[in-house]
């Protein structure tokens, strides 16, 4: 169980990470999402200790620099090829099990279960991003901890490379496990994470269930197609009586939020109106991020401008 409470953390006078609480329950996969320069790396580093501000997080009541061997109690991965350059991978791991009292067997398990074991014997320094994500992973696991902290443990890794790891880390959490994972794979985060912490600008915005978080966005609605569009939609809008709303979006079809598409059909076969689609249309992870971070976001980009026409030479 992961309890961060009120962390916060400025640089020159501009918070970068501002009270922050969550929980991160075992058994569950729990994304933390957010914009570029949103705080996540900062908050990360706050939890285990490795910058010093405010607020306190705990792991199964005690803090990361709590722990003698803290490798068994909490793996993490905050950034890409953290290695030495003159050691093979292998030997890597080694050191890193020999400081935290792990049996050299783990070693050579951990390497096998992230897919190096073939390249055990080469060094990390000639490792592609993606093998060196796998080698840091490894290395979170190496001590068979009951929690883990990632910080966008897929950058760099091809399809399958990131098909395996969504299961990983699923089957890390079945078996009981806190899972704390950051990513912008929004598509990712939506069929790997049972609950989210979503940040802007290092303050909360959201924290809850995935299925709470989509239901926020205004994409959510039951589109109708009907021959009789303009009457079924004066119907919708007098039981709406303001909550929600109906709009016409072309001559046979409306959109409605505010009602479930039974209480349309039944309103709809109520009062005699065909009905040729009746669907629902539920918000993705991505539109609701979108929808909910857009005045978060420290950074945007805008189209560049068209460039200006000249006629050709010689036109007429």
């Amino acid at each position: 169980m992961i309890e961060a409470r009120d962390l916060a953390k400025s640089y020159a006078g501009k918070a970068a990470v501002s009270g922050l609480s969550f929980d991160v329950r075992p058994g569950t996969v729990t994304g933390f999402l957010g914009p570029n320069g949103a705080g996540k790396s900062t908050t990360m580093r706050l939890m285990l200790g490795l910058d010093t501000g405010a607020g306190t997080c705990t792991f199964d009541g005690k803090p990361f620099t709590a722990y003698a061997e803290p490798m068994r109690e909490v793996g993490a991965l905050l950034e890409a090829k953290p290695f030495h350059p003159t050691r093979t991978a292998r030997n890597h791991l080694l050191m890193l099990a020999t400081s935290n009292r792990i049996p050299a067997q783990r070693v050579d398990e951990v390497l096998g279960l992230v897919g190096l074991a073939d390249v055990a014997g080469k060094k990390p320094s000639t490792f592609s991003l993606g093998m060196g994500q796998r080698l840091g992973l490894a290395a979170a696991l190496l001590g068979n901890p009951h929690t883990l902290i990632l910080d966008e443990p897929a950058n760099g890794l091809d399809p399958q490379g990131i098909h395996w790891l969504r299961e990983l880390l699923k089957a890390l959490a079945n078996e009981g496990r806190s899972v704390f994972v950051s990513s912008h794979l929004l598509s990712e985060m939506a069929l790997m994470a049972d609950e989210l912490v979503v940040i802007g600008k290092g303050r909360m915005i959201a924290n809850g269930p995935v299925e709470d978080f989509t239901k926020l966005s205004v994409r959510n609605h039951v589109l109708v197609r009907t021959p009789q569009a303009g009457e079924l939609a004066s119907l919708i809008g007098a039981k709406l009586a303001g909550v929600g709303s109906v709009q016409r979006t072309g001559d046979s079809e409306l959109t409605v939020t505010g009602l479930e598409a039974n209480a349309v059909g039944d309103l709809a076969f109520d009062n005699r109106i065909r009905v040729h689609e009746l669907s629902t249309h539920n918000a993705t992870l991505e539109e609701a991020f979108l929808e909910i971070t857009g005045n978060a976001a420290e950074y945007t980009a805008h189209a560049p401008a068209a460039a200006p026409t000249t006629p050709q030479e010689g036109a007429r």
